[in-house]
Parts: C-alpha cells; sequence; structure tokens
C-alpha cells in the first residue's frame, strides 16, 4: 500500500530532529454544501534540522520513530 504524503506549514521547529506540521484540508460539507476549512498537526522527522518556521513542506508517513513521530519530511514543497 502506498504511503500517503501530506503538504503543510511548519510552525515549530524548536525540538531537536523534529518540526511541527500544519496539514489544512477543504471539502464540502454534506448537508450544508458549504467549503470547509479543517486543520491538523502532525510532528515530523527532520533528520538535519534544515526547516524553519513558515516553510512549505511534504511529510510522508513512516514507522514510528518516537511517541508521536510516525511522518517524515520528504522536501519542500515548491511553490
Amino acid at each position: 500500500m502506498p504511503k500517503r504524503i501530506l503538504q503543510g506549514t511548519v510552525t515549530s521547529d524548536k525540538n531537536e530532529q523534529t518540526v511541527t506540521v500544519l496539514v489544512e484540508r477543504r471539502f464540502t460539507h454534506p448537508v450544508l454544501k458549504k467549503t470547509i476549512r479543517k486543520s491538523k498537526k502532525y510532528r515530523a522527522h527532520d533528520e538535519n534540522n534544515q526547516f524553519k518556521v513558515g516553510d512549505t513542506v511534504r511529510i510522508q508517513e513512516c514507522a514510528p520513530v518516537s511517541k508521536t513521530k510516525r511522518w517524515e519530511v520528504v522536501t519542500e514543497a515548491s511553490a
């Protein structure tokens, strides 16, 4: 089964080898037919501490690295 890849914005890089990524998804409400924005934060493994707050990155599922990290940063997303 292919690994999921999500795109989001780095909101925190304070921890060593870890970034917090805010991923936003948009969908149409089934009853109201109104576009809704929902967001979720993921903690991702950043091996070289190369990503800073505000960067747009792609994250990919991986085996658990720690108690909270199940994602790894793949690349910086192109604009």
